[in-house]
Formats: C-alpha cells, sequence, structure tokens
C-alpha cells in the first residue's frame, strides 16, 4: 500500500499540475514510519535495516522496505552497501535534503507537545 498523500503529489507533479508547496512539502514525510526514520537517522547516524526495524515494533519487513524505497527515490536518504568480516552490509543516511526536513519536524513536535500541554494530557513526551 502507497502513500495516498505522496501518489497524489506525485501524479500531479508528472503531470506539471502543481501549485502547493506545503503539499509537496508534507508529501516528503508522510508515511507510517518516515518520521521515525528521518529522526533516527539524524540522532544517530547511518543504520543498518534491522536496526531502523527494531525502532517499531510494529512496522513488518515489507512497510518498512516500502518507506525506505520511497525515502531513497525522494532523496531523502541514501542507501549504500559496505563489507564487514567478508560479509555485505547494507547502511541507510540522510542526504542533505532529509536533513533539511529536521527544522520542520522539530517544530512539529514542539508545537504538539505545547498542545498537549495545553490540553492538560498527562503523557510522557519522547525524547531525541
Amino acid at each position: 500500500m502507497t502513500d495516498t498523500i505522496r501518489e497524489y503529489t506525485l501524479k500531479k507533479l508528472r503531470q506539471k499540475d502543481f501549485d502547493c508547496a506545503k503539499e509537496y512539502t508534507l508529501a516528503m514525510f508522510s508515511g507510517k514510519y518516515k518520521l521515525l526514520i528521518i529522526c533516527s537517522l539524524y540522532h544517530n547516524g547511518a543504520m543498518r535495516f534491522n536496526e531502523l526495524q527494531r525502532l517499531s515494533e510494529h512496522a513488518t519487513h515489507k512497510m518498512m522496505t516500502q518507506q525506505l524505497k520511497e525515502m531513497i527515490k525522494d532523496g531523502l536518504i541514501s542507501r549504500h552497501e559496505q563489507l564487514i568480516s567478508h560479509r555485505k552490509a547494507v547502511f541507510y543516511q540522510l542526504t542533505n535534503t532529509g536533513e533539511s526536513l529536521m527544522p520542520i519536524i522539530d517544530a512539529m513536535c514542539q508545537w504538539g507537545e505545547k498542545r498537549l500541554q495545553d490540553l492538560k494530557l498527562d503523557i510522557e513526551f519522547c525524547s531525541d
């Protein structure tokens, strides 16, 4: 299942019928695990597939693979292979474009934390 916002945006871009930069920005990290992947790679550096998948107990191999492929195609992350002990290891890391999304993500987190505090919900916030 492909993310519908991303597909809609890419279709409009291909048709040269696109005029909403906000929608394009949202499409770059809309997806079930994309925010998690971006933040993890930003804070931890290059990571292997299994390390990324362990970050969410609900992420299936298929879903994580799909998210990573989309992010590579969108230029947010890169995939590179490295030999470790005579075995091929695959690593993913943020590109400069992917890193450029962090101020937006940080602003969304700050807004969310403030809003939840305003709602007086007793929630423990994630920290990166």
